[in-house]
């Protein structure tokens, strides 16, 4: 897989900094709630990290302390997380996890070690504002064996999970054959599992809005 990190306008500190600013912009425009599909729910996975690591950010490309950024196609993922009154879920925390460009994930059975790109976080969280709004710098996630290309979503408030959820990319030709995915019988709630990646600037990037909708609001 291509790897366009040649030329970085946004530095790592500058991009975490931008995870609490101009979100708004980039998710703006209300929704009204009868319009609104949930998120379904799906498995978590074997795979979520069995040692977090140290640096847990919303940049996934660069790793605290190391020079040499990730393997794979940058892709800024970003949406909302609402209830189903389409309001802002304040305080809610994401957490997003997905293998490397090789296929291996952040835990000891997932996958071959010696091909994991120590370069990729793997695994990052955020917590929103009163906008509800989030934004990873991740890759473009991957198939491997058995799966079509998806990144694994939790959304958590306070003390409690509230959805454990997956995003698939359109248009992949795995999508078709992901036992996973074609497991939601309903047609609305798996498109909106589906999100396009679309090309962003001149440096081979890409972005993608995933938004959560919420089942219930959780308690303050």
């Amino acid at each position: 897989m291509s790897s366009p990190h040649a030329s970085r306008p946004l530095t790592r500190r500058g991009f975490v900094a931008l995870g609490a600013l101009g979100l708004a912009a980039c998710t703006a425009g209300g929704v009204r709630a009868a319009d609104l599909v949930p998120t379904p729910a799906q498995g978590e996975g074997p795979f979520y990290p069995d040692k977090l690591p140290l640096d847990q950010d919303n940049d996934l490309v660069l790793v605290q302390g190391r020079m040499d950024p990730s393997k794979g196609v940058i892709a800024h993922l970003h949406g909302r997380i609402i209830g189903p009154n389409g309001k802002s879920v304040i305080g809610a925390v994401i957490e997003i996890w997905q293998c490397d460009a090789n296929g291996v994930y952040l835990h000891t059975g997932g996958g071959d070690r010696a091909k994991l790109d120590a370069g990729f976080q793997g695994f990052g969280r955020f917590r929103v504002g009163d906008d509800g709004a989030y934004r990873f710098r991740t890759i473009r996630p991957v198939a491997y064996p058995g799966r079509a290309p998806h990144i694994h979503v939790k959304i958590k408030h306070g003390e409690s999970d509230l959805l454990t959820t997956q995003c698939y990319v359109a248009g992949d030709p795995g999508n078709e054959r992901d036992g996973i995915l074609r497991s939601i019988r309903d047609q609305a709630m798996r498109k909106a599992l589906v999100i396009d990646f679309t090309p962003k600037g001149d440096q081979g990037e890409l972005a993608a809005q995933f938004d959560v909708v919420l089942g219930k609001t959780p308690k303050a």
